[in-house]
């Protein structure tokens, strides 16, 4: 036998510890703002992952698709800036997506070094099934709330991103 195989019998407290449930204790409540805007993002970034893995998509290249699709001619510095995502990041997004058809480069009028990045017909497709599936998740993020409370929330986030952004 190892050395440590008692290591739970000689750390008594070791067993007594108690995990709380998200919502519970300093998950909850009582819990601090930052923390539970962290615990909220990792569990919609797992729920976000698991319904569109069969896509072949996770949560960042759906961000980029996104905003793609909102701004097309974007540059890949753009699309890191607005996503939130490290330039090496969106660099590996964009090579993928465009080696599966789903975005195209073209240079940028008048600074021709510069790629212009916009979805294709597939990109677009691809999208639309990906949206799909996070409405779905987005639904489940306000079940139970009413409009004046999501109105509410909605503010709340974005005035968090506009007043922290200079952080960045």
């Amino acid at each position: 036998m190892g050395r440590h195989t008692n290591l739970p019998a000689q750390l008594p407290a070791l067993q007594a510890v108690h995990l709380p449930q998200p919502g519970s204790g300093k998950r909850g409540e009582q819990g601090h703002i930052a923390y539970l805007l962290r615990q909220a993002q990792a569990a919609t970034r797992l729920t976000l992952d698991r319904s569109l893995a069969d896509l072949g998509v996770t949560p960042p290249q759906f961000a980029v698709l996104t905003m793609l699709n909102a701004y097309p001619g974007l540059s890949g510095a753009d699309v890191a800036r607005l996503a939130l995502l490290t330039p090496q990041t969106v660099g590996v997004i964009i090579g993928n997506l465009e080696r599966d058809g789903a975005i195209r480069k073209t240079p940028h009028p008048v600074h021709r070094r510069v790629l212009q990045w916009t979805l294709t017909r597939r990109g677009s497709d691809l999208l639309e099934k990906c949206r799909r599936r996070v409405d779905a998740v987005e639904r489940r993020l306000v079940a139970g709330l009413g409009a004046k409370a999501e109105t509410t929330i909605r503010r709340w986030l974005s005035k968090i991103a506009a007043d922290l952004h200079q952080d960045i």
